[in-house]
């Protein structure tokens, strides 16, 4: 698969520097360079965009308030020379965060997260769904019964994912995604990283669920759904 991608930064060498690494991927495809936010929003209207690569402090319009306007948001890697700007570009569910000057090594590894994302990790465990109230899972060697109604929530440890029940957790090798369909209704996406039992949310905000005394961030891309479904 090719992957469409658009560079967003007011800087010509930063510009020249991405075009450049992302030249030595076959499977990455550059649709434009783009010196200012206004100017990407034209090219977002007319192609569609798999991977954004956008800095953050550019005049007129920074990347991140660019980013939250977009109604179609592509995955994102946010560049900035300024450190600072990490936290803010991790709540928008961005796939890195690239300190500039950008090495290929570490640009590179912002790619392998990129497609890891887009790639959900094969049934290795031989996870069973079921239409009943539990699932199995593969642990130590076995298969472990866990009802739907003692999981908490489930969080993604890059590779793994944590399943927090009432009585303890369980670390396997699945990727969030895919576990997320073995699960019923119940069962709610509220970030790129954690998924909660619905039936164990105390209270909530647009930016976070409460599981009692757990908090559970809500990402920018799933507040419309985790609104309409917690109103609903």
């Amino acid at each position: 698969m090719v992957y469409k991608c658009l560079i967003v930064d007011d800087e010509e060498l930063a510009r020249r520097l991405l075009v450049n690494h992302l030249s030595q991927l076959e499977n990455f495809e550059l649709i434009a360079a783009c010196e200012s936010a206004i100017a990407a929003s034209k090219v977002l209207k007319e192609h569609a965009v798999d991977l954004l690569f956008l800095d953050i402090e550019m005049p007129v319009l920074t990347g991140v308030d660019f980013f939250k306007s977009l109604l179609h948001k592509p995955k994102v890697i946010f560049t900035t020379a300024y450190r600072d700007y990490a936290v803010e570009g991790f709540e928008l569910d961005a796939v890195d965060y690239l300190l500039k000057p950008i090495t290929f090594a570490r640009f590179f590894k912002a790619i392998e997260k990129f497609e890891n994302l887009q790639q959900p990790i094969a049934n290795t465990n031989n996870i069973k769904p079921s239409k009943a109230d539990f699932i199995f899972i593969r642990e130590n060697r076995k298969q472990v019964k866990l009802k739907y109604e003692d999981i908490v929530f489930i969080e993604s440890l890059k590779d793994y994912i944590k399943i927090h029940t009432k009585e303890t957790s369980h670390v396997i090798k699945y990727s969030i995604s895919a576990f997320h369909e073995l699960l019923d209704e119940r069962f709610l996406r509220t970030h790129r990283s954690y998924i909660v039992n619905s039936d164990s949310i105390t209270a909530y905000t647009a930016y976070d669920v409460e599981l009692s005394t757990i908090e559970v961030p809500v990402g920018e891309s799933y507040r419309k759904q985790v609104k309409a479904y917690l109103k609903a």
